[in-house]
């Protein structure tokens, strides 16, 4: 049987083969299984493809840029996500633009934190979504950022201003990316913007007026 799937990643594709063995226990038919895998659009927040937006000219090359809304925020999940971006668009850098979620959470898994970030070509980190915790020393964002920049193969950008995070994203695309906004706190909705704005950044009359 050849599964057509809407949703890349090797982990959606187990899902789905395990999705195929239960259908098939239960006597659900062939035809019927492959419709219903080919229709699935994906969860809400899990690789949620915003829109290809055109950019300006590269070194005289028309260039674009893939937005993704991604939920994950364990990096066993952010992982996944890289992975399945590598897979499915290999000739694109890898953009990711990701806010912590708890600092209990950044705390714990502060190296596996470290180590997964460190597999995208650029990252943009916002402050931790607190979710009502405290502070933790040497749990934060600038914290974590400095982590990764000392291991040399990467130098993020921290973004304690979500506000500006279409500004700062628009000086370094190159007109070949693929964007992972990724994270569980309220991150979603500066995905939901950057698709509004088409990955332009607002002057300041537009935002008087917005």
């Amino acid at each position: 049987m050849t599964v057509t799937l809407n949703a890349p990643g090797r982990h959606n594709a187990l899902n789905a083969a395990a999705a195929v063995a239960v259908a098939t226990e239960e006597g659900i038919e062939g035809d019927d299984i492959l419709r219903a895998l080919a229709g699935f659009q994906g969860t809400g927040r899990r690789f949620d493809f915003l829109g290809n937006f055109p950019l300006a000219p590269v070194n005289g090359k028309e260039g674009s840029a893939m937005l993704v809304d991604d939920y994950g925020h364990h990096p066993t999940e952010v992982d996944a996500t890289i992975k399945a971006a590598r897979a499915g668009w290999p000739d694109k850098r890898i953009v990711m633009v990701f806010q912590p979620h708890r600092y209990t959470r950044t705390r714990d898994l502060y190296d596996d934190f470290a180590n997964v970030l460190s597999q995208v070509d650029v990252l943009l980190m916002l402050d931790v979504y607190a979710a009502g915790e405290p502070p933790i020393p040497g749990a934060d964002s600038r914290s974590l950022c400095r982590t990764i920049r000392n291991r040399g193969k990467l130098d993020p950008i921290l973004v304690s201003d979500s506000d500006t995070v279409p500004e700062v994203l628009a000086q370094v695309l190159n007109g070949d990316d693929l964007i992972l906004v990724q994270g569980a706190g309220n991150i979603g909705k500066i995905a939901r913007k950057l698709a509004e704005l088409k990955l332009q950044p607002q002057t300041k009359d537009e935002e008087h007026h917005g």
